[in-house]
């Protein structure tokens, strides 16, 4: 398996720290409602996730969500998310946390994403948020100003070569607003001071006085207390590189002496119609927008692994109505493994219907025997998480119901459970048509074939027997 590691700009081959591989991805500052974009970083992630347990890996990962700290930039500027929210909604921060958390983890289970180990709410992690300044204060890799305490980015001889960074050229307010109090223009945040007359609601007694954490802390002290220094994998958008990340790499260096993770992943954007997602311009879609449209959130899901995590994707409904099309096409092959003997409804493939498939076991286990089809299909996603490759082998592939079942399994795209295998009273029916149309009993094929439709099924008539498939 190899993946692009941003650390080091090239395809390196993954090499697991230990028996189990820990993980670590960014996850939602939970203000809003979560447009499509939001949820394309984590299909590729859970993606990621599915290809190692199909390489027999154990996983533990973690995902945050960003409760406090979070400005409306990504520097020290602006005002916090999470209160910008409140005030839209006149709720506390809360309430508006509390809310659209739930919102998101409801949308990761529409688009069948495989749950964290744990979930991370920042504000569970404010104590640890304190020790953590407390050290880089009492090691002199911080210090406190008027407005808040601060890192000190010149402590660190390498915090310019994760982003390479041009710290020479990099001006005061270039990235954050200049304080004549901050040492060096690329100084950030760690812990922020709530100034007199300032309304906010989530605050914590910190230094005598009450403040909140800077939102790059929350993932450096969330990964040293649920994983520990160093992690296999960390994962975000390429947004994160010149400032949230290189910001955690800075603070980690401050509190350990081992890197923070082997390899960083990151994903690009998607654009909608070839303009960048806004609210100006009418199109943060939600799911529940495309259900609207006719598309389940596996339509968007099968749009998405279509395409590679770091390109930039163009999203608009043609290219949705094309995934939705393909999907359905491997819907129908799969309901055509079904009727490999249509005459006593038994299975093709090998795997009785309904029967459980097993991708991978785990590494101590040893070799996973694979069937040559998968074994094509799990090749190229192990060349740096290639779906795009994969699903042009599955276009060109014969698979068996067993095949089917582990492709399902590494994508996560429901094709099995939304194409059941039918009943034998259905088969019967099916059956009773094929006569019905041999006797010329035109009115009585067609009874069937409508009461068959009424039930979301299609039969279609070919040279060898009659066929049929899901409709919905």
């Amino acid at each position: 398996m190899r993946l692009y590691n941003t650390l080091t700009r090239k395809l390196e081959d993954f090499k697991p720290i230990g028996d189990i591989v820990k993980i670590y991805t960014c996850g939602p500052t939970v203000y809003s409602f979560p447009h499509i974009g939001n949820y394309a970083a984590y299909t590729y992630w859970d993606l990621l996730v599915r290809t190692l347990k199909a390489n027999g890996y154990n996983v533990k990962r973690v995902l945050n969500l960003t409760d406090v700290g979070h400005l409306t930039s990504d520097g020290d500027e602006g005002e916090d998310k999470l209160e910008k929210g409140a005030a839209r909604e006149g709720k506390s921060p809360f309430e508006i946390a509390d809310f659209y958390s739930k919102v998101y983890l409801d949308n990761y289970a529409k688009l069948n994403l495989l749950p964290a180990d744990i979930v991370a709410r920042a504000t569970d992690y404010i104590e640890e948020d304190k020790a953590a300044v407390d050290k880089m204060l009492a090691s002199g890799f911080a210090y406190e100003t008027t407005d808040g305490v601060y890192y000190d980015t010149s402590k660190f001889p390498g915090y310019a070569d994760f982003a390479r960074l041009n710290l020479e050229g990099l001006q005061a307010g270039a990235r954050v607003e200049f304080s004549n109090e901050k040492r060096n223009a690329a100084d950030f945040a760690v812990w922020k001071f709530i100034q007199p007359g300032e309304k906010h609601a989530m605050r914590w007694d910190y230094l005598g006085r009450p403040g909140y954490p800077g939102w790059h802390l929350e993932c450096s002290t969330i990964i040293q207390k649920e994983l520990g220094q160093p992690i296999d994998i960390h994962t975000g958008g390429v947004d994160h590189i010149p400032v949230h990340h290189t910001n955690e790499i800075a603070q980690s260096y401050a509190l350990s002496d081992k890197p923070l993770a082997n390899y960083w992943i990151h994903c690009d954007f998607i654009t909608i119609d070839g303009e960048k997602i806004s609210k100006s311009l009418g199109n943060t879609y939600t799911l529940e927008d495309l259900a609207e449209r006719g598309y389940s959130p596996m339509d968007y899901k099968m749009w998405l692994l279509m395409g590679h995590y770091q390109g930039t994707r163009n999203f608009t409904f043609d290219s949705l109505e094309g995934a939705k099309n393909r999907r359905n096409n491997w819907r129908a092959r799969i309901a055509e493994c079904y009727q490999g003997d249509t005459s006593t409804g038994d299975a093709a493939g090998g795997t009785p219907a309904g029967a459980p498939a097993t991708v991978g076991e785990t590494a101590a286990a040893g070799p996973v025997e694979i069937p040559s089809a998968f074994n094509r299909i799990l090749a190229a996603v192990n060349e740096n998480l290639n779906s795009a490759e994969a699903f042009a082998i599955i276009d060109n592939s014969d698979l068996t119901l067993s095949d089917w079942e582990k492709v399902d399994e590494l994508f996560g795209l429901k094709l099995i459970a939304d194409t059941p295998d039918v009943s034998a009273e259905v088969y019967d029916l099916i059956r009773e048509r094929e006569a019905a149309r041999e006797a010329k009993d035109f009115a009585r094929s067609d009874e069937i074939r409508d009461q068959l439709a009424a039930q979301n099924i299609l039969v279609r008539d070919t040279a060898d027997g009659s066929i049929w498939q899901y409709i919905k």
